[in-house]
């Protein structure tokens, strides 16, 4: 009986792992240069957000069971504020699936990467929670600044 209940218990685990490693995202170099279909996605997102309200979810980005929504929103938050602000390019989208995928919770409510240093610097943030909602992304941006701690 305990060796069954043993082998279920690994069967499980394993499938999990394996499910798992078939989600997790792609590295990406940072310095993918924007492709013509990355212009026509972010054309897309454009056309999309110019018809539907600031709350219309263009992009989900997930985390363990959690999900967080991109939605239109507005020239403060949202996909709009990122384009205008931050830009917009397939390097955005994948740094943004990165940080929320496998980053670490930066206390602004949102998760960010940091560069294998010591200290470790931070490369790149986003924030999460918006008027239209908690687990909506705010804004996502490059840090360019960081403390000199010691390690």
């Amino acid at each position: 009986m305990h060796l069954d209940r043993s082998r279920n218990v690994k069967t499980i685990f394993s499938a999990f792992v394996v499910a798992s490693a078939l989600t997790i995202p792609a590295a990406v170099p940072a310095t993918a240069a924007p492709s013509s279909s990355t212009q026509a996605a972010a054309d897309s997102i454009d056309a999309t957000c110019k018809r539907k309200n600031s709350k219309y979810i263009v992009k989900k980005y997930h985390r363990g069971p959690g999900v967080y929504t991109l939605r239109c929103g507005t020239k403060t938050w949202g996909w709009k504020h990122i384009k205008r602000r931050h830009g917009w390019n397939n390097t955005m989208d994948k740094r943004i699936r990165a940080a929320i995928w496998s980053g670490k919770p930066n206390g602004r409510g949102g998760f960010s990467t940091y560069a294998p240093a010591c200290p470790p610097k931070e490369k790149f943030r986003t924030i999460i929670g918006t008027p239209a909602g908690t687990n909506d992304l705010l804004t996502a941006y490059t840090v360019t600044t960081g403390y000199a701690a010691k390690c």
